[in-house]
């Protein structure tokens, strides 16, 4: 009876199976196979339900309480979601492989498969998927191929599958994950990017030889680069990223670049085979250059020949189909928080250099050939990712909006897009539905997949709702969105949940967040903006908090925002709550140390003090030449103006903060200066830290969960 009770609980709860689920390996399932099972499991829940006294037992306003909540997005229904990502083409564009990102329940991780369709929408099914990861899929220049990356036999390492036959072979046998996996054009060689360690040591140092069966403390740890710490990773072992290149029938992988320099991001082939495009800074002083990049040749014996030497950042080359041109990015070496990527255009060896989309008054990437006349490429405008087409004589035109919904948790702007055979395939969602792959000839658009219709085809979400308004310092518009609860009862006042975006030189949309559909489902209108310092809306608009995050500015474009919805009738003046991660977490502690006009506020991974923060943070050698005016001990009214800790003396609201331990980008030490100041001045607070964890406190499922959830609890306490 204790079974048939928790099947039954589970269900009011909106639980399924975890997705994932794989036949034998090499079984291809005819299509809806999994949602086939699901509905199987379903039924059997159902009935075990059906014959549980404990239902029969339960008050009908249990019961309806109970269908409330299977009718509206609850905590373990964030386990059963997928997103759609990466979406690669074959080069007649006839089939599209892309990774399908799936979390399980009882691991508590997000596991990564590769799947196929056919454009025309005839087919769609596994190609590799098990209880491993596998992505970065990329096609032989043939497409009789698909190189990608797993970690099946342990360590990642590089595969490639035989589309004819689906035999696989492991290409290498490596100690460290490779990246940026890139065919040669006559489809020999597979070149990638990998870290190697270094034997670099400060000085030496001779220790006694213990005594046999002695068991001493652990050998010190020395640290001398600059750049020591990276978030996710701790502290860094001496090491930099090389270009190897290796047989694409297998064998063994050699290094090519060499020098104590990072060499990452895109790698592309010159036509002829022999040599590789890519992007670094080998400057000996490139610890202290976060903003500067040129474009190299290597040749494959590691003769490296630079291209660009312009001062900024020049990165991901793509060489055109003829071999003649190269596309790439600029970014100018003005020390700004946020300035313009454009596309240029220059001959194989440097000369004829264009900037392209100069009249585009947004960054623009991921860059594709139209034969050699002209380049598809994605920006980024109010809130939504599109595709445009800018010809080498500058004629620019638009293919397609609405890419985005690669982010589960918050409303992100994101998107992806590859082009081939005069098609394009793209990651697109909607307010109510993460990524799915859609494909685009002409005018005619056609959706591939619904990966998520079984989990929320029966869930009502909350309404999305768009506006603009003026900021109360400045008239500045500011663009917003808010979210209506499911069953929105327009005669009815709600309380407002206010969540700030990150960055700040980010930007949120209308696209799926299963961190806001939650608050919704709990009868909270939830309201979130592009702020001044979003990206999407020019250059002029981002800059707008050049030396003012946080400050009285953006506090003005949230709380004028909140009261045009008061206006509106829509708010219960009396229930405001706030809170925000990362950027908006510092956004968050400003504007309470500004107002109390906040119920409750949750502050997540802040900065609370910028002088402490640039100097044990992992980000700091960027923040302090592109942030600050300079150095903090030479500015220090500047930084300390910055810091919500500066108006914690006029803190009144309730303040719950949460942060990884490990995060290394807003250190622990960080959130921990904020509790103690609150409690010294009895503020009500709780510190919640969460073990394991990096900046990124929703990166595993439970942990997203455990978010949201601390969150709303935190402010129904005050409701």
């Amino acid at each position: 009876m204790q079974l048939f009770t928790t099947n039954c609980s589970l269900l009011a709860k909106g639980f399924l199976p975890a997705k994932g689920f794989l036949p034998a390996k090499g079984f291809l399932p005819a299509k809806g196979f999994s949602s086939m099972l699901k509905r199987r499991a379903l039924v059997a829940v159902i009935a075990a339900c059906l014959c549980s006294p404990a239902l029969a037992d339960s008050s009908a306003s249990e019961q309806e309480e109970s269908q409330k909540a299977s009718n509206t997005f609850q905590p373990l229904d964030i386990f059963e979601l997928e997103v759609a990502t990466n979406p690669q083409l074959s080069p007649d564009g006839a089939q599209v492989v892309y990774v399908r990102r799936s979390n399980d329940i009882m691991s508590d991780r997000t596991r990564s498969s590769i799947w196929i369709a056919d454009t025309r929408g005839n087919s769609h099914r596994p190609l590799l998927s098990s209880s491993k990861n596998y992505y970065s899929p990329a096609w032989s220049p043939d497409g009789s191929r698909i190189a990608y990356l797993s970690n099946t036999d342990g360590k990642p390492q590089l595969y490639v599958r035989w589309m004819d036959t689906g035999q696989t072979a492991l290409v290498t046998n490596i100690q460290a994950s490779p990246s940026s996996i890139t065919w040669s054009p006559n489809g020999k060689s597979i070149a990638f990017t990998m870290s190697v360690d270094s034997k670099e040591k400060p000085f030496s140092v001779k220790m006694p030889k213990k005594p046999k069966g002695a068991s001493w403390s652990p050998s010190f740890e020395y640290i001398t680069k600059a750049r020591y710490q990276a978030d996710g990773r701790g502290i860094l072992e001496p090491a930099y990223t090389h270009i190897f290149v290796v047989p694409a029938d297998g064998g063994t992988a050699r290094q090519l670049s060499s020098g104590n320099y990072h060499h990452r991001g895109s790698l592309s082939w010159a036509a002829d085979n022999e040599h590789i495009f890519f992007s670094a800074n080998r400057s000996d002083n490139w610890e202290y250059e976060p903003g500067e990049a040129d474009i190299f040749k290597l040749d494959l014996a590691g003769n490296i020949t630079v291209i660009t030497n312009a001062p900024g950042s020049e990165s991901s080359p793509v060489v055109s189909p003829n071999g003649k041109h190269i596309a790439y990015s600029r970014r100018d070496d003005k020390k700004l928080a946020y300035r313009n990527r454009y596309l240029h255009v220059m001959d194989t060896d440097g000369k004829n250099d264009s900037n392209l989309s100069i009249e585009i008054d947004n960054s623009v990437s991921n860059f594709h050939w139209k034969g050699n006349s002209g380049l598809y490429f994605q920006q980024m405008v109010r809130g939504v990712t599109q595709i445009d087409y800018l010809s080498l004589k500058g004629k620019q035109q638009s293919v397609t909006v609405g890419l985005g919904g690669e982010t589960l948790g918050r409303p992100y702007t994101t998107g992806n897009f590859d082009y081939a055979g005069d098609i394009f395939a793209f990651t697109k969602g909607r307010h109510d539905r993460p990524a799915d792959i859609f494909v685009r000839k002409g005018r005619k658009e056609l959706q591939l997949t619904k990966l998520n219709e079984d989990a929320l085809g029966h869930k009502e979400l909350g309404a999305i709702k768009e506006f603009t308004y003026a900021s109360s310092i400045d008239n500045e518009e500011i663009h917003g969105w808010y979210i209506l609860p499911p069953g929105y009862d327009k005669s009815k006042k709600y309380p407002l949940i206010t969540e700030i975006h990150g960055g700040p030189h980010l930007a949120y949309g209308p696209h799926f967040s299963a961190e806001l559909q939650r608050m919704a489902a709990e009868g909270y209108i939830v309201f979130y903006n592009n702020h001044r310092g979003s990206t999407g809306y020019g250059e002029r608009f981002a800059l707008l908090l050049q030396n003012k995050y946080s400050s009285k500015y953006d506090f003005a474009d949230h709380m004028s925002g909140i009261d045009v919805l008061i206006e509106k009738g829509l708010i219960e003046p009396e229930q405001l709550f706030i809170t925000g991660g990362s950027a908006g977490g510092i956004a968050t502690a400003y504007a309470i140390g500004l107002t109390d006009r906040f119920k409750a506020a949750v502050v997540a991974k802040p900065v609370i003090n910028w002088v402490s923060k640039v100097l044990t943070a992992d980000s700091g050698m960027y923040q302090i030449p592109y942030q600050f005016p300079g150095l903090p001990w030479e500015h220090m009214e500047h930084y300390w103006e910055r810091s919500p800790l500066s108006l914690v003396g006029n803190v009144k609201t309730p303040t719950l903060l949460i942060t990884g331990v490990e995060d290394k980008r807003t250190p622990m030490s960080e959130t921990e200066q904020y509790y103690q100041a609150l409690k010294l001045l009895k503020v009500d607070t709780v510190l919640v830290k969460v073990p394991g964890s990096s900046h990124g406190i929703a990166g595993r499922p439970s942990r997203m969960i455990g978010k949201i959830e601390n969150i709303l609890a935190w402010f129904d306490k005050y409701k």
